[in-house]
Formats: C-alpha cells, sequence, structure tokens
C-alpha cells in the first residue's frame, strides 16, 4: 500500500511574525523536522506545501527526497494549501498523512501509527491527544474529493472529518508524541524551553 506524506508549510505564520517553516529549533528549520517526521514515518512520496517566502524557504532548508508543491493561493488559506497538495499527489499513491509544520512534537511513531490504521482497514485516521482529535491525519484517496470540496480558508479536513465520524478511526498517540503548535513567539519559547529541559 502507497501512503504518501503532505506537509503544509505554506503560511506566513502572521503572528509569528515570520513564516514557520523557516523557524529554527534546537538547530532544524521546521520544515525540514516535519519532512524529516513524514520520511522516517515510512510515507513515501513526500510532498511539501510552500507559499510565503517560498524562495527563502528554498534557499534555506535542505527538503532532499521531497516534492515540493507551490501554492501560489497560500493567502487563502490552509484549506488552499491542502487542495494543492491532494491535487499534486501521483496517482498510484493511496492515502496520505497529512502533517502541518508548526506542530514539531508530533514523531515518526504518530506517523506509523495512522499508517498501520489504514493497514487496518480505516478510511481516516487521526491522531488524538487526551482523547482529542488534532493533527496529523490520514486520507483515503476515496475521500479526497470530498475533503477538498469541504476545506476552507484555515480548515482542513475537520469539516469532512466531523461529517463522516463513521469513518473515522482515532489514534491515541499521547505516549508518543504532542500536539503543540508554534503560532506565536511565546509558543515557540515556551516549546524551546521544554525541548531544553528535555535534552
Amino acid at each position: 500500500m502507497t501512503v504518501a506524506g503532505l506537509l503544509l508549510a505554506a503560511g506566513e505564520g502572521r503572528r509569528l511574525g515570520r513564516p514557520k517553516a523557516l523557524v529554527d529549533l534546537d538547530g532544524r528549520l521546521l520544515v525540514e523536522r516535519g519532512l524529516a517526521t513524514l520520511t522516517a514515518g515510512g510515507c513515501t512520496p513526500v510532498h511539501v506545501v510552500l507559499g510565503a517566502a517560498h524562495d527563502e524557504v528554498l534557499a534555506a532548508a535542505d527538503l532532499a527526497g521531497a516534492t515540493v508543491v507551490l501554492n501560489e493561493d497560500w493567502r487563502a488559506g490552509l484549506a488552499s494549501s491542502l487542495r494543492a497538495g491532494l491535487a499534486a499527489l501521483p496517482s498510484q499513491v493511496e492515502a496520505v498523512v497529512v502533517a502541518l509544520v508548526d506542530q514539531p512534537l508530533v514523531t515518526p511513531e504518530v506517523v506509523r501509527r495512522l499508517r498501520q490504521a489504514y493497514d487496518g482497514g480505516a478510511v481516516t485516521a487521526v491522531a488524538t491527544y487526551g482523547g482529542l482529535p488534532r493533527n496529523p491525519v490520514l486520507l483515503a484517496r476515496s475521500t479526497w474529493a470530498d475533503v477538498a470540496a469541504q476545506a476552507s480558508g484555515d480548515t482542513g479536513a475537520r469539516a469532512f472529518l466531523r461529517a463522516n465520524p463513521d469513518l473515522t478511526t482515532p489514534v491515541p498517540c499521547d505516549d508518543v508524541g504532542a500536539p503543540d503548535d508554534v503560532d506565536t513567539p511565546a509558543e515557540l519559547a515556551t516549546l524551546r524551553r521544554r525541548l531544553l529541559t528535555q535534552s
């Protein structure tokens, strides 16, 4: 079974003050960390959707092994990046794990668990933490058209998943990852302190 990875990394990071893809965390750009997580989790191919400051990202980041998808419509929000990414995946891909660039505590094991859920027959699978659905998510190809149609603004697959709970398999990941995201300088500072105490 071919399960691809899709990293959404096109936003400008307005509240953060710079594109999240270019944020250095523990010596590595967030876009590089996200690519490595999907790759180590067994996804192939891996597509990275860029938008804001894409020239800077391409110049600064090591994205070897990834296919870069440019979302010219990135200002329209995350949904536009999800649509661009899904549309770019090759025909042999049967499912995709969609991850966000600003959640660096997601680990390869989270990705592997989503892939295992798909191997077990799941149509969609969602990583949960504390019982709550977050990211990443896995989407079988049969859902992509509906997911793309229902995505809007900064909401990606959530609308489809909420409308189709019977198709969604929750995958607990509390023990192997965390959904903390980086939206503000304060959140970034907190995350850096957390990583420092773990090292």
